[in-house]
């Protein structure tokens, strides 16, 4: 019998994520951490060395990417049962889960960087996994804007050589202009990583690998890790507040549009990545105020319900023929009771049902913020983005679950097997608990914002009228499509702009680089050029050592004309 590498992954994942919580619990009401320090490479005043950090932040964030990747690949046992190539779907999976891991547990730019590059690297392969010009397209978007952020990264690094370390800790305390050069590039890569404007096309295009990797990809690993090392960042705030209010402003902006596009979209999948933009967009909004703790409780209660959606609809996509169009599903609650309950667990954890797992975190910013006095402006849209968050929560609710079902054809849909409902089940609890959980452990004391009277009904409004804008675009979607309803849609062409200037631009640019540098001036003055004048003069000199007579009368010609002369 052959081995089934996701089963034994996933058990060893799980029971590694459940000992690193209670770890990180200790370290947490203990106060204590583990730093450690290899230097391999000690030249002149520069140590390159590996430096890894376990404390509570670091532990957490591990132990949820476990739980989560646990669940995904005891979840793909059944989804990937018919594929011939299932092990190295495992095996690659589990190296992501590697390079997060070794991302999340880093402080230094050095040892970040092989996770970083780690997480783009194979977050192409599992793009392209199933190899048709769909994939290849998306993973070509994918690799390219992951690359700009690689590149930003390498930049900070170049300018952090400067100084002769690589810790983050070692940005503090040196002048203005470092701290604002290096933070400037680490931002830049945390954008492109996490799909913020305008690098914000490769998240959906992204949809084309299986499902069980979309469920670890948007959910806690490779789209936060922009937003975690922001948060390891936490405290230069202080030192750079300009490039956190542009930080604002585009995130924002990148929230309030994934919330639009949503309410545009009809593909499942895309639905559910939108709806993970426009929660990224959340994370950094409130990462840019200050409040990084605050992030970071949100980035660990928004992975469990995003994981669950996936998951439920990676069973939804199975049981209606590969079809990911939501139109053409409906009526699935009566057929499948328990994928319908998670489904709407999910749905309702993410738009902040009270007392889920997303209430805690997003009823906290919304607090925070109001209180913060940024400007009138960023929290409309902070509330519009909300209400639209609640809509096309619902609108997915209403054409899959308890919707009437406009196919054709028959279908026959019913509950997926224990295999993959079991993860299911443990991500549907998590969903329910995390968010009052971690609530407990990150915010002992009781957090209690007290917000005016007006401040409450003025933030219902807003919110209500981003619910209210969200059905406008759902009850108008089929009459005419204007430029406005196409501009909208289509992520303010963020596709066009990231498909067409960035990818193939790049591409483009690097080919016609190629021909002009590699293959023409470098070749004519390099490599070709030299050969072809060394041998020139290598022939010139074979001449002259011919023993030639008329060579020895031309010089001693010569010579006599200049001796007269003299």
């Amino acid at each position: 019998m052959k081995l089934d590498y996701s089963k034994v992954f996933s058990y060893y994942l799980m029971v590694i994520s459940i000992t690193l919580f209670f770890i990180g619990t200790c370290f947490m009401y203990t106060g204590v951490g583990y730093y450690f320090d290899w230097v391999f490479v000690d030249y002149m005043s520069c140590n390159f060395s590996l430096n890894f950090v376990f404390d509570w932040v670091s532990l957490f964030f591990t132990s949820f990417v476990m739980y989560i990747s646990s669940c995904v690949m005891y979840y793909s046992i059944s989804y990937m049962e018919d594929d011939k190539s299932k092990n190295r779907f495992s095996v690659l999976v589990f190296l992501f889960v590697v390079s997060m891991v070794l991302l999340i547990n880093s402080t230094n730019l050095i040892s970040l960087l092989l996770g970083w590059d780690g997480l783009g690297l194979i977050s192409y392969c599992l793009v392209i996994y199933y190899q048709n010009l769909r994939s290849y397209n998306a993973g070509m978007i994918t690799i390219m804007s992951n690359r700009v952020g690689d590149a930003a990264l390498l930049m900070s690094i170049c300018w952090m050589f400067v100084y002769g370390d690589w810790s983050y800790n070692f940005v503090y305390g040196k002048d203005l202009n470092m701290c604002f050069v290096v933070l400037f590039f680490c931002i830049f890569a945390a954008m492109t990583k996490s799909a913020q404007i305008p690098f914000s096309a490769w998240l959906p295009a992204a949809m084309a690998a299986p499902t069980p990797v979309s469920a670890l990809v948007h959910s806690s690993t490779l789209v936060t890790a922009g937003v975690y090392l922001m948060i390891r960042f936490g405290g230069m705030y202080l030192f750079c507040g300009t490039l956190y209010k542009v930080l604002l402003i585009i995130s924002v902006l990148t929230m309030f549009m994934a919330g639009v596009s949503a309410n545009y979209e009809n593909d499942l999948k895309s639905i559910i990545a939108l709806s993970t933009l426009s929660q990224l967009g959340l994370m950094m909004f409130i990462l840019s105020t200050g409040y990084e703790r605050l992030a970071y409780f949100h980035l660990l209660t928004h992975a469990m319900f995003k994981a669950l959606l996936f998951l439920c609809a990676g069973c939804y996509i199975h049981s209606f023929g590969d079809s990911q169009d939501i139109r053409k599903m409906g009526s699935v609650i009566y057929s499948t009771p328990y994928i319908s309950m998670s489904l709407m667990l999910a749905s309702f954890a993410l738009l902040g049902f009270p007392y889920l797992a997303g209430f805690y975190s997003k009823d906290f910013i919304i607090e925070m913020y109001s209180q913060s006095g940024f400007g009138l402006l960023i929290y409309v849209l902070l509330a519009l983005s909300v209400g639209l968050t609640s809509c096309y929560s619902m609108r997915l609710g209403y054409y899959v679950v308890w919707g009437s079902n406009k196919m054709s054809v028959y279908v026959l849909v019913k509950d997926c097997g224990l295999v993959m409902l079991m993860p299911m089940f443990l991500l549907g609890g998590m969903a329910i608990m995390s968010g009052s959980m971690m609530m407990w452990l990150m915010f002992p004391i009781p957090s209690f914002v007290c917000v005016g009277y007006l401040m409450k009904i003025s933030t219902s409004f807003f919110v209500f009228a981003g619910l209210w804008m969200g059905l406008m675009i759902w009850w108008s979607y089929g009459y005419n499509k204007s430029l406005i309803k196409v501009f909208l849609g289509s992520m303010w062409f963020m596709v066009n702009l990231s498909g067409e200037f960035i990818s193939k631009g790049s591409l483009a640019f690097g080919y016609k680089s190629v021909l002009s540098g590699d293959m023409g001036w470098v070749e004519y003055v390099g490599g070709v050029g030299m050969n072809n004048k060394l041998t020139s003069y290598s022939l010139m000199n074979q001449w002259w050592q011919n023993n030639s007579l008329k060579s020895y009368l031309f010089v001693f010609f010569i010579s006599v004309i200049m001796i007269l002369l003299y």
